[in-house]
């Protein structure tokens, strides 16, 4: 028979905590909804311009490498600033801590008082954790370092130019498959139920509410589309 402090122990090992995925959702949604909306604006917005298929084709394809390649070198550039700077802050404490161990006690010992803890309780938690690891324990609770939230360069860029490029590759199908004429209503279709998918497949992934986050990339992807068919259509014109 479990124990009642067993059962409590292992409803807590089932609980599912969504922060632990934050730095990969949030660049593999970046990834993929630039993708999709970037591509299907381009292609929409040549289609509109009246060009040739295989126009259409190759400014599609373009997109999609340059955007992947661009997407990957932005995470990696962004993140790696950010990564150095966790560093540099690691680097400080570091050093403070070898310099002056008592300051910093009384500084960590603070921040629990703070956060709601009486002063003994709170320096003795201090001493406690400092003995056990006390850079880790500064990182997490002076700077809000840790393992959920460091900085992970070559993740974010990888994930982000593969999603894009997942992403970027569905509307191009309209493009493969459709008759001319119809391009621009397919891929709009597309994107507008491909966008809808994602923001409610990320949304579920992290905890948040469904109906907002489709409502909210379908309503600004479409925009975008919008905006593109229109200069598309004007320089036709103009053009023509």
């Amino acid at each position: 028979m479990t124990s009642p402090r067993h059962a409590i122990s292992d409803e807590i090992a089932k609980q599912k905590h969504y922060v632990t995925r934050a730095g990969w959702l949030r660049a593999a949604v970046l990834g993929a909804n630039d993708g999709i909306v970037s591509t299907a604006s381009l292609i929409i917005g040549v289609a509109a311009a009246h060009a040739s298929q295989e126009a259409i084709l190759l400014a599609g394809v373009a997109g999609l490498i340059a955007g992947a390649m661009s997407m990957a070198a932005g995470e990696y550039v962004s993140v790696s600033s950010q990564a150095d700077s966790e560093n540099a802050d690691l680097a400080r404490e570091r050093l403070e801590l070898d310099a002056n161990p008592v300051a910093e006690h009384k500084e960590l010992a603070n921040i629990y008082v703070d956060r709601g803890l009486d002063n003994d309780l709170a320096h003795q938690t201090a001493a406690q954790l400092m003995a056990h690891d006390a850079l880790a324990t500064h990182a997490r609770d002076e700077l809000g370092i840790s393992d959920l939230t460091l900085a992970r360069p070559l993740q974010a860029a990888f994930t982000s130019a593969l999603t894009f490029s997942t992403g970027a590759a569905l509307p191009l199908l309209a493009v493969v498959f459709a008759p001319l004429e119809n391009i621009i209503p397919l891929t709009t279709i597309i994107s507008i139920l491909v966008l809808g998918l994602l923001g409610a497949l990320s949304a579920m992934a992290g905890g948040a509410p469904v109906l907002r986050a489709v409502v909210r990339v379908t309503v600004w992807g479409a925009l975008a589309m919008a905006a593109t068919a229109l200069v598309g259509h004007w320089f036709g014109v103009a053009v023509g």
